[in-house]
């Protein structure tokens, strides 16, 4: 991968929430490969075959199992482990699920970005931190343009609404603890929305890619819901990227917090899909499978979204940051992970060096 990272995060001390989720997981393999002392803090993982658990990631960084809600343990993980940048990805991710489950998705999604906050805001080691929250945290007009950083925050359901309120949450820590002219001015603080991810090592319930994976392995049809529904996807890879790309920018000299803010990472708005689309490509990169859209839905009364861009003009202007493969690589790399028969921790460090080569 381009080594132009490793002095920015060599032998440095970098606390991930939510390691042992999907995105978390690939964000700890790079931060490891790039010689950072990567310590995680999660919930167990979801099953025995995410990519947590296939890479052995226990094996190669300090990992600590423990929930984001429990304040004291956050607090004593970041006085004992003395974290300079964190990353806080741990949520309860799923929009169908919030809706069964929507106190406990306010408390992780809410009050324990809170905890994450208030932790880096007394810690005497942690001076940055970049909070990982949705494309969803949008108000939702189903608008043909991309949402840009500075529309209007929403969410029709617990989910969305959840990550408005992190979005929230963020602008009024840095408002009002980490304005240029604080006194704890060194801490920095930014906000990354991204498009709807792929990639390897993703078994979540209710999630499309997962869903098709468990459809073909049990040689059933995979059931659609909203076929005509289109989302920003991308390669799980990409918006790591740009975090990276983010963090060299904010520990450079950002006086006027230009790059402590609100970023978007996602496909050009010409380069979307539908989720028949998406599927069908799957279908056939893989070479087995078929689907059906699922037309006796219990849950007809839910809000779900059938139009979200993002305009990723920002990330583009002032990161130098631009979606570098097309949908058909990032399917060609999400397929050969769920193909591959032998996975492991070298499997994925193949995966990332394959694509850093193609930017």
């Amino acid at each position: 991968m381009n080594k132009k990272y490793l002095t920015r995060f060599e032998d440095r001390s970098v606390l991930i929430t939510g390691h042992t989720g999907f995105i978390g997981s690939w964000l700890a393999i790079i931060l490891n490969e790039l010689g950072a002392n990567v310590i995680g803090y999660a919930l167990p993982p979801y099953t025995s075959e995410d990519n947590y658990v296939v890479t052995h990631l226990e094996d190669k960084i300090t990992s600590i199992i423990g929930d984001i809600r429990d304040y004291n343990n956050v607090k004593k993980i970041f006085d004992s482990y003395k974290p300079e940048i964190v990353y806080h990805l741990a949520a309860q991710p799923i929009v169908r699920k919030s809706y069964l489950i929507p106190k406990e998705t306010f408390d992780i999604n809410v009050g324990g970005t809170i905890n994450i906050f208030e932790a880096f805001r007394k810690s005497n080691s942690a001076n940055l931190m970049l909070n990982f929250t949705s494309d969803k945290c949008y108000q939702n007009k189903e608008q043909e343009c991309g949402y840009e950083e500075t529309d209007r925050l929403g969410g029709a359901d617990p989910y969305s609404s959840s990550k408005a309120c992190s979005e929230l949450i963020t602008e009024a820590y840095r408002t009002s603890f980490f304005k240029p002219d604080a006194i704890q001015n060194a801490k920095k603080i930014s906000s990354i929305r991204c498009g709807n991810i792929i990639g390897g090592g993703d078994w979540q319930e209710d999630r499309l890619i997962p869903d098709c994976m468990r459809a073909i392995r049990s040689d059933k049809e995979i059931l659609i819901r909203n076929p005509n529904s289109v989302r920003p996807w991308q390669f799980i890879l990409e918006p790591l990227r740009g975090l990276l790309m983010l963090t060299e920018k904010m520990e450079e000299n950002d006086e006027n917090n230009i790059y402590s803010s609100a970023w978007n990472f996602g496909p050009d708005v010409n380069n979307v899909y539908s989720v028949r689309d998406l599927v069908t490509k799957i279908v056939d990169c893989l070479g087995t499978g078929s689907f059906k859209v699922q037309t006796n839905q219990v849950s007809n009364n839910l809000n779900e979204t059938n139009l979200l861009l993002l305009d990723n003009s920002k990330s583009k202007r002032l990161l130098g940051w631009h979606p570098a493969i097309s949908i058909d690589d990032a399917i060609k790399f999400l397929c050969d992970w769920y193909k591959e028969p032998n996975l492991n921790y070298d499997f994925d460090v193949s995966q990332i060096n394959k694509y850093y080569k193609m930017i």
